[in-house]
């Protein structure tokens, strides 16, 4: 049996015939587990531990944190409740191993196992579970589930299912379907061994960083933490900056060497305008200054005002499209346009006081726009370099 089904899915048969044991132990196991099995819950325990204790080390050092976990464990007892409810309902249907399953056909879709014939749970009856505890916990009207475009399918499933068994919270579910990223040796796929372990990423984007910032000599006077910890920075966001840059529901090519670049669209080129600015407002402790009504402004000095008047429309507009690209867009043009009136215009060397002064003001709304909008992108940027 679980040769066919192998084969049905795709496989040849002599790979079918040599996994079918495997899957078949695998299966065995997820079975104890599910009734408790002492000796298959410690082992689960302790390799769960390990996977934590990695992710977590990763997470920390991406600065991602997490107000709330939902661990799978916990969730399909719930999601086996609710596929009862809808066994009950005949929403669901039992075939004749004793298997559960919906059909979507009238809708499009297919049918959907929801139980496996043993009693064990698939991913779907997780879901069902972690969508009913979540709307337990916060009453939310929209849930948005961040999650690659190859789940699409499954989240068309989970919506239209909550939908079926009339819950309050269906409606707001949204699938954010980002697309796929490529290498530029080709797309990153598991089974074939060529996914770039994100620590090992990570790590990469440092090293070139330091690399190049010592090239270019934007470390100068800084002690040996003070170049580790600016290097760190510069990596992290070239790494972020590189991936939020693109629309999320688009498939993307990711290159490390263009990402750490100091010119062009990157987050270096956002970062060192920053502390660009920053070295010029250190002169005036950072303070606002004084000024009469100019006469009129330059064409250069109007840029700058006309995109910082923008941001906040940028991040109404990113939220309503979940999407961080409109916002890191928004970042790359405001700093364009805050060099080009730099290199134009004197600002510490304005002769005129009340220009000086406006100059300096827009200095500093500019230093505290950038650093709002690359906060919203989970970017820091560096005080100098």
């Amino acid at each position: 049996e679980q040769v066919a089904d192998l084969i049905e899915k795709g496989w040849d048969e002599d790979q079918a015939k040599k996994n079918a044991p495997f899957l078949v132990e695998a299966q065995d196991m997820l079975k104890k587990w599910e009734e408790g099995d002492e000796e298959i819950v410690a082992l689960w325990k302790m390799m769960n531990g390990w996977v934590y204790d990695g992710f977590e080390k990763t997470y920390q050092r991406m600065g991602v944190t997490f107000d709330q976990y939902y661990y799978e464990s916990n969730t399909y007892l719930l999601g086996k409740e609710i596929v009862e409810e809808g066994l009950k309902h005949e929403i669901f249907f039992k075939k004749f191993n004793g298997s559960i399953w919906v059909d979507l056909k009238e809708d499009g879709l297919d049918e959907k196992l929801l139980l496996r014939a043993d009693g064990t749970s698939v991913y779907i009856t997780q879901d069902l579970g972690t969508a009913q505890l979540k709307y337990n916990d916060f009453k939310m009207d929209k849930s948005v589930y961040v999650v690659g475009n190859e789940q699409d399918y499954h989240f068309k499933v989970l919506q239209l299912i909550l939908k079926k068994l009339n819950k309050p919270y269906a409606d707001g579910i949204y699938h954010l379907s980002y697309g796929m990223v490529d290498l530029p040796s080709g797309r990153m796929k598991t089974r074939e061994g060529t996914v770039v372990d994100a620590d090992d990423l990570m790590q990469e984007m440092h090293d070139t960083a330091k690399e190049r910032t010592l090239e270019l000599g934007k470390t100068q006077g800084m002690d040996d933490d003070e170049i580790e910890k600016l290097v760190e920075m510069l990596g992290m966001g070239a790494l972020k900056y590189f991936l939020l840059k693109v629309d999320p529901t688009k498939r993307m090519l990711f290159d490390p060497n263009e990402s750490i670049d100091f010119q062009g669209n990157t987050g270096p080129f956002i970062q060192y305008t920053f502390a660009r600015i920053n070295s010029i407002l250190r002169s005036v402790n950072h303070q606002k200054q004084p000024f009469s009504t100019l006469d009129k402004l330059n064409e250069e000095e109007k840029e700058v005002i006309k995109q910082l008047s923008l941001f906040q429309s940028k991040c109404e507009d990113a939220a309503k499209s979940y999407s961080p690209a409109l916002i890191a867009s928004f970042t790359y043009d405001l700093a364009k346009s805050y060099n080009r009136f730099y290199h134009e215009h004197s600002i510490l060397g304005e002769q005129n006081t009340d220009l000086k002064a406006f100059r300096i003001n827009l200095s500093i709304v500019t230093a505290n726009v950038i650093k709002k909008a690359m906060a919203l992108l989970g970017i820091d940027v560096p005080e100098r370099m």
